[in-house]
């Protein structure tokens, strides 16, 4: 038997091997019980795939992304074969890992119940234990075909072989050159258990599943167009470990406790009434205040910074998006048209930015003017398909604090470093702190402009993103069809992260809208356009920053930052000139002055997360004080009233959380 050359490459360590012919991947890792999969040539692949002469082999470990990727990937089959053990008449659709878990469709005739789940999740736990063999086997379509033929969904994914999108998945079962089926065979006899169309790799057996759960399942269409039908997913996640899997579920019982759809209801904020629709909010009188404190503030700071502040309607006439070109690249985000005056279309506006770009074009400029910043709170409107409506996060109608730059090309750079440096100093006044930047860069089938003018963009962003010292992580592909982009990402109290603020340089807008201004030798020249969102939208960062402090928010924000908790009746008009004077100070002051019992009344503002409680007793009224009572329990007695007051206006000004 000849040898075979090898080169076993561990992060910057490099192996060279002489093996025998016919040795596996499984057979270079024996002694490392993580590495489930190697990377050999670029492509990952099963351990039983036999190495070749000069191939160069990179272990991949169960913790590592495509470690996961494969573990959970593994673990959906798992819970296919299970389903349609449970549940023969089940036809299988697609199976993807996705961040922390993986998902399975189904077309069955019925929704899946809780007790399913639990039967499913039984089942699968049988078949880990079997340790039944992933075996990776490559077909012809006309073979998949005959072998499939009872499975209607895959038959349509062999026909799409070569063209399958990572958008719904499907390239986890066709994304390669050639077609393969994965069998699940018995441990001991190599019987066909369970077989489906499929890319791989996967773990070399179902024992290798360390720690699985199944979480939740819910309707979804079929490769995710509404015009397909209606399937069950569940959804599962898996993990290296049980502590990891224990971690992550105490994980999501921590987000689920700070969910913003919940605190908002909890503690009366908003709500979204099925009579208005899907993705439209209505903000109740606490939420407003919290909702008009946060605006506030950011036009108390936009002003100092030198923006102007401009208004713009809510529809415009379709040709406005034609010549932005929202309509080419973005319609299927739009809203319908409105057919008025004699069948002219109407739009709800899903952006500010060509409203904008009319003010600025309203009368001639001059380089004086320059940089030009305009500013709105500026609602509008986007059709979100009905499965990624989720709260005030992803929303059909919201309120972007939107601003568009104009200047000139020789101050791009220093109003680009300006600008970040402002959204990150205002995102850092609301409390947040850890972030890092990602840079989005063109997508070379959408984009509009010169691949000189995007090269230079980008360079002059990535320049820009780099002073700030965070981490700065590409995006390739990412960028809007008119101008690359910085991201600001956030990680909140539980490290979720969130993308926040977003800058973008345009040189096209400008282009399409002829936009110019007089330079200081007589030219007519065409300005530099920025694109900047700080917050995204009020609603989705109303609720970020709800769950980043799980509705304990801090005093400045609170929608009551005081209310006054009397001992006995004797104390309330005591407490309601107390609370009169905090008014005259700007301050949210309010009295309890209904008939429950002290205790309860501490117990339902604990629950309101009201930042203080300011008791009040017969020795504080002799001694002209009160009694301070603070969020996590702590009392602070005897404090007299100016200097309660003095303290509530502190933490209120310094924005501090108590």
């Amino acid at each position: 038997m000849s040898d075979v050359r090898v080169i076993i490459q561990r992060d910057s360590e490099r192996d060279e091997r002489v093996v025998a012919t016919g040795t596996t991947a499984a057979d270079l890792f024996a002694d490392d019980r993580t590495v489930i999969a190697a990377r050999v040539a670029g492509e990952l692949k099963d351990l039983s795939s036999a190495v070749q002469d000069g191939e160069t082999v990179e272990p991949v470990e169960i913790s590592s992304p495509d470690g996961l990727d494969i573990l959970r990937h593994s673990t959906a089959h798992v819970m296919a074969q299970a389903v349609q053990e449970l549940f023969p008449e089940a036809k299988l659709g697609i199976g993807p890992p996705v961040r922390d878990g993986f998902y399975y469709d189904f077309d069955v005739a019925r929704p899946f119940t809780p007790e399913d789940l639990k039967a499913i999740e039984k089942r699968m736990q049988e078949i880990q234990k079997r340790g039944q063999k992933f075996s990776r086997r490559v077909v012809t379509d006309e073979a998949a075909r005959e072998e499939l033929a009872d499975e209607p969904y895959k038959l349509e994914l062999i026909g799409i072989k070569g063209s399958a999108s990572a958008d719904d998945g499907a390239n986890v079962e066709v994304g390669g050159g050639e077609l393969t089926i994965y069998d699940n065979l018995d441990a001991k006899t190599g019987e066909l258990c369970w077989k489906d169309l499929c890319r791989g790799p996967h773990l070399p057996t179902t024992r290798s599943i360390p720690a699985f759960k199944l979480m939740r399942n819910a309707a979804a269409y079929w490769r995710g167009s509404e015009k397909n039908p209606m399937l069950q997913r569940i959804y599962g996640t898996a993990w290296p470990s049980k502590d990891e899997l224990k971690a992550h579920l105490d994980f999501l019982a921590e987000a689920e406790k700070r969910d913003h759809r919940r605190l908002g209801t909890e503690l009366d904020l908003f709500s979204i009434p099925d009579e208005i629709g899907s993705g439209l909010a209505v903000f109740h009188p606490k939420g407003g205040i919290i909702r008009r404190v946060m605006e506030d503030y950011s036009r108390k700071r936009h002003e100092e910074e030198g923006y102007e502040f401009v208004y713009s309607p809510h529809a415009t006439k379709g040709a406005l998006f034609e010549k932005s070109g929202h309509l080419d690249w973005y319609a299927e985000g739009m809203y319908p048209p409105m057919q008025l005056d004699g069948g002219t279309d109407y739009y709800l506006k899903p952006m500010n930015c060509p409203m904008h770009n009319l003010i600025f074009d309203a009368r001639g400029r001059s380089y004086r003017e320059l940089p030009l910043r305009l500013f709105e709170f500026g609602t509008v409107y986007r059709y979100e398909k009905s499965g990624v409506v989720h709260g005030l996060t992803r929303a059909r109608g919201f309120t972007q604090d939107d601003a568009h730059i104009y200047c000139t090309r020789e101050q791009m750079a220093e109003e680009l470093d300006r600008t970040l440096t402002f959204v990150l100093n205002l995102l850092r006044d609301y409390g947040l702190t850890d972030f890092y930047l990602e840079l989005s860069t063109k997508d070379p089938e959408k984009f509009v402009g010169s691949d000189e003018v995007w090269e230079e963009a980008t360079a002059t962003l990535q320049q820009v993103a780099e002073k700030q010292g965070l981490p700065l992580v590409p995006d390739p592909g990412g960028a809007a069809f008119y101008g690359p982009k910085i991201s600001v990402q956030c990680r909140d109290a539980i490290g979720r992260t969130w993308q926040m603020s977003t800058v973008q340089l345009d040189f096209n807008l400008p282009e399409r809208f002829d936009l110019e201004y007089t330079a200081g030798d007589g030219s007519r020249q065409r300005p530099v356009m920025i694109h900047r969102a700080l917050f995204g939208s009020i609603e989705r960062f109303f609720a970020v920053l709800l769950e980043h402090y799980a509705g304990a928010m801090p005093p400045w924000l609170a929608p009551v930052q005081a209310v006054g908790i009397p001992i006995g009746d004797a104390h309330v008009d005591y407490l309601k000139d107390f609370a009169a004077e905090a008014k005259k100070k700007g301050l949210r002051v309010e009295v309890d002055a209904s008939s429950d019992r002290m205790q309860k009344k501490i117990r339902t503002w604990q629950k309101q997360k009201v930042p203080f409680m300011i008791i009040v007793g017969d020795e504080d009224m002799a001694a002209g004080t009160v009694s301070f009572r603070y969020r996590d329990g702590s009392q602070e007695n005897g404090v007299s009233r100016d200097a309660a007051l003095a303290k509530l206006v502190d933490v209120v000004e310094r924005r501090i959380q108590v």
